[in-house]
């Protein structure tokens, strides 16, 4: 017979090799960072940034993510300058999102975005997750 603690004993390791699943997504052994952002004129220097990063981490270099949150996404509809700092960055090796929750707060629609950003639901979310699987953090 089957007592409670073999239920919870069971439930325990299950919950147990989740986790420990969940954080095999990132190689340890790679360098992986993460920036939130206010600024999308922040994009230069993180630019400029990620390149050194990829170069003094050399083989170990893994992910750079950016998010550009809060009222600084109403500035990307339209930038010339936001357009030409994507471009620039396209050398670099960076991924670049915009936080889902500050689009629908700021009333900026998808379609008025540039082709090449993608959006994540929920960028405070997002960089939490980002911790939690080893990413080096930095809100600036």
């Amino acid at each position: 017979m089957k007592t409670p603690i073999h239920y919870i004993s069971i439930l325990g390791l299950a919950l147990l090799s989740t986790i420990t699943l969940h954080a095999q997504h990132v190689n340890p052994e790679k360098h992986n960072y993460f920036i939130l952002s206010k600024n999308i004129q922040q994009l230069k220097p993180i630019t400029i940034t990620a390149h050194a990063l990829a170069e003094e981490d050399s083989k170990n270099h893994g992910e750079l993510h950016v998010v550009f949150c809060g009222k600084t996404v109403r500035d990307i509809p339209g930038s010339v300058m936001f357009n030409k700092l994507l471009e620039d960055s396209k050398s670099a090796p960076i991924k670049i999102f915009v936080c889902g929750l500050s689009l629908k707060k700021f009333n900026v629609t998808l379609d008025n975005l540039p082709e090449n950003i993608k959006v994540i639901d929920n960028g405070i979310l997002y960089a939490l997750q980002m911790k939690k699987q080893g990413f080096i953090s930095l809100t600036i």
